[in-house]
């Protein structure tokens, strides 16, 4: 067939496309027909309560879900699986699961089904058409019935006010809140050994040039291989070790000893101009290392909190409030620094129960 008999396609002229013949007229919109829920009492009645059931039973899933995290045994195995996770899984996707069907269901029999076309603006609508929006939300939000379907939206709202139950429970996983005396205490004991914390080697005073800084913790005890043994002596592991490093970090820096100014009673806390400051920040225990050795502070890179390491580590700029925590240093018979005790003063951030004291 030639191009002459088809006028209703493109035909080829000039090496381009063309179109030929009139345009495909607009289809509009296909007949709406009345859904079964528009025109039968009984149905709309019926998926009313599947949809009021779905939420009702995510409400009993989540309850479900806070019982079984009390009452079932961490060892207990359910189908092979761990019997606690596989029923806080089963319970909370379920519960999720059924809100989000009960909702599709209810928008899909009960909410108005009237499909409407609506013109899309390349800019910004004029204040009108908003004004039109905000008219229209509200429509829907009526149109929705909502408030005439008491028992939906009650069901609903049941089901999601106890959907913050879970989250609340789930925050006992964070850990036991730590007693007061455990928060002003770290592993730093007296005569244990500052070693550098990547190599891990003990740092002799000797080794530390002025203006130096160095990044350090304590030298904890090794594991034996005993278990008991290592429980006797008090030897930490795993998570407990890494927690412990953590909380003592420390920095270790030089400086000329006649231009340091030590607070009362710490005139014997520095090894020759070498003084030890936990590593954490007291404002919200960013980790700090950012030394000028000219001017004898350490900066916080979070929020700017700089600190006077030859003044006692006073805060002098920033939202801290508290001093670096000084550690007392000393030396062994082998010439290693090693601490004299613990921190005098709390490491860490503060709060407000701390400024209360």
């Amino acid at each position: 067939m030639s191009d002459e008999d088809r006028p209703d396609e493109l035909s080829r002229g000039g090496g381009e496309l063309e179109p030929v013949g009139d345009p495909i007229p607009d289809p509009g919109l296909p007949e709406e027909f009345p859904r079964p829920t528009d025109v039968d009492p009984a149905l709309e009645r019926r998926a009313e309560r599947q949809v009021a059931g779905a939420f009702g039973l995510a409400t009993l899933l989540t309850l479900g879900f806070c019982v079984a995290y009390f009452a079932i045994p961490e060892d207990k195995t359910l189908f092979g699986f761990d019997a606690s996770n596989f029923t806080l899984g089963m319970t909370l996707g379920g519960a999720l699961l059924l809100i989000g069907a009960g909702a599709v269901q209810w928008a899909r029999q009960l909410m108005h089904n009237e499909e409407i076309v609506e013109e899309r603006h390349p800019i910004e609508s004029p204040e009108e058409d908003r004004e039109i929006a905000l008219d229209m939300i509200t429509v829907s939000a009526a149109e929705s019935e909502l408030g005439r379907r008491k028992l939906i939206r009650n069901s609903l709202l049941g089901s999601l006010a106890v959907l913050g139950l879970p989250a609340v429970i789930l925050l006992r996983d964070l850990g036991p809140i730590p007693t007061e005396e455990e928060l002003r205490r770290t592993v730093w004991a007296k005569g244990m050994r500052v070693v550098n914390d990547v190599a891990g080697t003990p740092i002799r005073a000797s080794d530390l040039e002025i203006g130096q800084l160095v990044n350090a913790q304590p030298a904890v005890l090794v594991p034996t291989g005993n278990p008991e043994k290592d429980k006797a002596i008090g030897v930490l592991q795993g998570v407990e070790l890494l927690d412990a490093k953590a909380r003592a970090a420390v920095i270790l820096v030089r400086m000329v000893p006649d231009e340091i100014h030590p607070p009362p009673g710490r005139e014997d806390w520095g090894v020759n101009g070498i003084l030890c400051y936990s590593k954490i920040c007291t404002h919200v225990g960013c980790p700090i290392s950012l030394w000028e050795h000219q001017t004898h502070k350490v900066l916080c890179p979070c929020h700017q909190s700089t600190f006077d390491l030859a003044d006692g580590g006073k805060v002098t700029f920033g939202p801290a409030h508290r001093p670096l925590p000084q550690l007392q240093l000393g030396v062994d018979a082998e010439g290693y620094l090693i601490a004299m005790g613990d921190f005098v003063d709390q490491v860490g951030p503060s709060y407000p129960q701390m400024e209360r004291d």
